[in-house]
């Protein structure tokens, strides 16, 4: 089946990372997933965003619905019969929106469980909470400040990232790859 092209604008995207034991999350990975590794630790995340004006490609009106979504990430390495390989594998996704609730695993890739999602700007961050209708997740994230910017200028082929000196997290740098893939 051909899915149809979708347009729509990302409002907002926060991705949020972090390290997990190895062991524990090489048992929840199907085959042939294992973690990929980052001074010993697995890397796992979720990815809050926010979509806008969602609609059919040829339908020449801007318009469109909105979606409130959560896509569980977690980093891996898998080798097939052209090699090795890395990328992010989504064991779970969650959206407020009951359009992408209906459409998981038919227009769009993989169930979407519907989710609750509280969002408030907090003055130069974000305050959002989330919390799936069948209670297997709740993620809250509190007074939330970009850690990094992530623009593409016009004249390169690839995005290009910065970040503060203060930054709280050493190894944003080396996640940008895994924050790359979506």
């Amino acid at each position: 089946m051909r899915l149809p092209i979708l347009e729509g604008v990302i409002r907002r995207r926060v991705l949020v990372n972090y390290r997990v034991d190895p062991e524990l999350l090489a048992r929840q990975l199907p085959p042939p997933f294992r973690p990929k590794l980052h001074n010993g630790a697995a890397v796992g995340g979720i990815c809050l965003i926010r979509l806008e004006q969602i609609h059919p490609a040829f339908v020449p009106l801007r318009i469109g619905f909105a979606s409130e979504n959560a896509a569980h990430r977690i980093a891996v390495l898998w080798r097939d019969e052209r090699g090795p390989h890395e990328g992010v594998f989504i064991p779970r996704r969650d959206t407020g929106s009951f359009v992408n609730h209906l459409a998981g695993g038919r227009l769009f890739p993989g169930e979407h469980h519907r989710a609750t999602f509280a969002v408030d700007p907090a003055g130069d961050g974000i305050d959002l909470h989330m919390r799936s209708r069948d209670g297997a997740v709740t993620v809250r994230v509190s007074r939330m400040r970009s850690l990094h910017t992530r623009c593409l200028p016009a004249s390169r082929k690839r995005p290009t990232f910065s970040s503060p000196g203060r930054s709280a997290t050493p190894l944003l740098a080396s996640l940008t790859g895994y924050t790359a893939y979506g």
